[in-house]
């Protein structure tokens, strides 16, 4: 069966469950969780669980260090780590992504949390990757769709979504971005896919006059998008700001007509692992239904999310309110009663950016558990900023933590963008 082939017969499958579970999605869980047990039994790692016909919910929590160090049991190839990380990092170094292992691709992450971790994907795999793209991202269209994909590294994952009405073009955003303008003009994509801080810089161009492409739809990806960005994105190209929720783990949500991002329940289970009393905040724990080469059963990610009840599309897909950041990111200091004090970043983002109304550009990083660096790229406020942070601080009851300035943003061209960072070792 050839690769297209497998993305149409995937796409048909994709349409047919959601017409068919729409009210119901736990059913088809149920259906699939059930098939991909005898995929399991390829699995060094999960073979005797099924065997032994382990419920889900008693499989172990995996997170990046325990799936790493278990890698060559997991997957259902026989690859080793270490084959894995020489052609991924391989590629990496030549900027040539095109290089397999058994026919199975493979990937790094960005590593923003720690150590790098590594993806693979089968061309059946691959091939409803690529369905679902159609289904929930791009769309099907008899029109030529021209996408350009701002991204640190290139896949054949990626690149798969290439047909004769589609075509795909890569730009590697550890170059410099202004270099991209006049391969943009020539394009004139009608689909722009790129990480926040990305489309903020491309922003940045169409704003001065140095820019003039007008895309028909713009998603945000690899990032928090904060909706402060959004607000700025939205007003520049003039659209509602679409997302993906991507990572190493798989395609977790996409959005909906109204711009809600909803996890795709049609091929996944998703638990919640709340993290504060309210049950207002928590970490997604999942299993895919579909991923056989490199099963993700019980994954634990530390990305920190709000739920929402329902949404106005009518879908029973779980909505995500939004994406705050990651646990890792929470700001850790001792109050003047000694007692463990937690703040999570959206608390820091409201105050910076309730300080001024012209503040956008700013981030907040924790050096220790007494000091803090910040940066306001609108200088003027930058007192503001920080008077009101310290103020926010004492109403918590932390009062012995000097905020410093920085003058250039904690960002380094190629990694993910997070406005509120943790660097101490103690978080």
């Amino acid at each position: 069966m050839t690769f297209k082939t497998q993305i149409l017969f995937a796409l048909i499958r994709i349409r047919i469950s959601k017409w068919l579970f729409a009210n119901k999605p736990h059913k088809l869980q149920q259906k699939r969780w059930k098939k991909m047990q005898q995929n399991l039994l390829k699995s060094p790692f999960y073979k005797e669980k099924v065997l032994k016909k382990i419920p889900l919910e008693n499989y172990p929590i995996m997170n990046k260090a325990k799936f790493m160090a278990n890698f060559n049991e997991i997957n259902t190839q026989g690859i080793s780590l270490k084959e894995a990380m020489d052609v991924a990092s391989k590629a990496e170094h030549l900027r040539n992504f095109s290089p397999t292992i058994k026919g199975i691709t493979v990937g790094l992450s960005s590593g923003t949390s720690g150590n790098r971790s590594i993806f693979m994907a089968s061309q059946k795999e691959r091939a409803y990757w690529v369905a679902c793209v159609l289904d929930r991202v791009i769309g099907i269209s008899t029109k030529k769709t021209n996408i350009a994909f701002f991204l640190r590294a290139n896949s054949n994952l990626y690149s798969s979504v290439k047909s004769k009405r589609i075509h795909f073009e890569f730009f590697d955003i550890l170059k410099q971005l202004q270099l991209y303008i006049p391969q943009l003009h020539n394009l004139q994509p009608t689909i722009l896919v790129a990480q926040p801080s990305v489309l903020m810089e491309l922003a940045s161009f169409i704003e001065n006059g140095s820019l003039s492409i007008t895309p028909l739809k713009v998603i945000s990806v690899a990032e928090v998008l904060e909706p402060e960005d959004a607000e700025y994105l939205q007003s520049v190209f003039r659209q509602k700001i679409h997302q993906v929720y991507q990572c190493t783990e798989g395609m977790l949500a996409t959005t909906c007509q109204y711009g809600h991002l909803h996890f795709n329940e049609d091929f996944l289970i998703i638990e919640k692992k709340y993290i504060d009393a309210e049950k207002k905040r928590f970490h997604p724990i999942i299993t895919d239904l579909f991923r056989t080469t490199q099963p993700i059963i019980r994954y634990e990610l530390n990305d920190i999310l709000h739920e929402k009840s329902a949404c106005a599309c009518g879908s029973k897909f779980q909505v995500i309110h939004k994406i705050e950041g990651r646990s890792d990111d929470v700001l850790s200091f001792t109050s003047y009663q000694n007692k463990q004090i937690k703040v999570y970043p959206d608390f820091i983002r409201r105050e910076i950016i309730g300080a001024h109304a012209l503040i956008t550009n700013y981030t907040v990083v924790q050096k220790n558990e007494s000091l803090l660096e910040l940066f306001i790229g609108e200088s003027a406020y930058y007192e503001l900023a920080k008077n009101k942070l310290q103020m926010f601080l004492k109403a918590q009851g932390i009062y012995e933590v000097e905020i410093q300035r920085a003058f250039k943003k904690n960002y380094s061209q190629g990694n993910k963008f997070r406005r509120i960072q943790n660097e101490w070792t103690k978080s």
